[in-house]
């Protein structure tokens, strides 16, 4: 197969999706390389109908790889995830009304363009959890604790673009990612950025039916293939607090061949289906204990 990938400066060298290129070019398939942010592309010539089997993108929420992904689904290209959906979860504020609206356990989001909007927030929803629309990877996250705290971030926001904030759960500290990668499921648990002072080792931990299902249904909502699911667990049960395209899958056993079998596959088929087969739970030894909340 002929395969491209779109790739920012940001990841040129992370093992995600370095390692991944390098087992499809050792299984003999041919993988074009384009660099967004940093290269000019010959549009009219690189994006064409019959050109490759799928393009892939990995790029941060905010560059310009989006773009030439959907100009790619545009010529009837096909991607890595579906191109419509990851529009879908990059805008936090999109994804959090597409999630609510479809009955998935999403926070109660506001957004605004200018951070001085975000004092027009009841008193009663403090603390809050407020962080760029566009962002990844824990960019400027930050835990409001009272309306006080939030005028004075607000010169700090400024440049930040459109915010989300969302009322902070209560949770022991850390977050729970599953990742989903060729219709299986698997959940880590990683210290939480908003709670640098509860530091714990990142790890596997079990998955419960409960949370398998809600991850599995992110899937079918988003319109995604390959995804991470950022789950707090509060006192009323799980919480989707972020969707991710093409996440870092961490802590997946071989995530590089599992991960490329997985484009592989989709390259095939022609990426996403409008209702794609609930994924199963990883099992993993009983005695790892259970995963606490997110945090944010």
């Amino acid at each position: 197969m002929r395969l491209c990938f779109l790739v920012e400066e940001q990841y040129r060298y992370d093992g995600m999706p370095v390692e991944v290129i390098s087992r499809l070019t050792a299984w003999g398939h041919r993988v074009d390389v384009l660099r967004p942010g940093s290269s000019l592309i010959r549009v009219s010539e690189e994006i064409r109908a019959g050109s490759h089997d799928a393009w892939v993108l990995k790029t941060v929420s905010g560059g310009p790889g989006l773009a030439l992904l959907e100009a790619a689904a545009a010529v009837g290209l096909t991607t890595v995830n579906d191109a419509r959906s990851i529009r879908g979860v990059r805008d936090k504020s999109l994804a959090a009304a597409i999630g609510r609206s479809r009955g998935l356990p999403v926070p109660l989001t506001y957004a605004a363009a200018r951070p001085e909007s975000l004092a027009e927030i009841p008193d009663a929803e403090f603390p809050l959890v407020v962080k760029p629309a566009d962002g990844s990877s824990g960019r400027a996250v930050r835990l409001v604790p009272s309306p006080d705290r939030l005028a004075e971030l607000q010169p700090e926001l400024a440049g930040e673009g459109m915010l989300i904030a969302q009322p902070y759960v209560p949770n022991s500290g850390l977050d729970l990612k599953v990742y989903c990668v060729g219709g299986e499921l698997y959940a880590t648990e990683r210290s939480s950025p908003l709670h640098p002072d509860r530091p714990t080792r990142e790890r596997p931990v079990p998955l419960s039916a409960e949370v398998a299902g809600i991850v599995a249904e992110v899937g079918v909502v988003y319109g995604l293939d390959l995804y991470g699911v950022d789950v707090l667990l509060g006192p009323d049960g799980p919480v989707v607090v972020d969707v991710n395209d093409f996440p870092s899958f961490r802590q997946v056993p071989d995530a590089a061949g599992r991960v490329a079998r997985a484009i592989l596959e989709l390259a095939r088929t022609g990426g996403a289906q409008p209702a794609p087969p609930r994924p199963e739970p990883r099992r993993v030894p009983a005695q790892i204990p259970a995963a606490a909340g997110d945090g944010r």
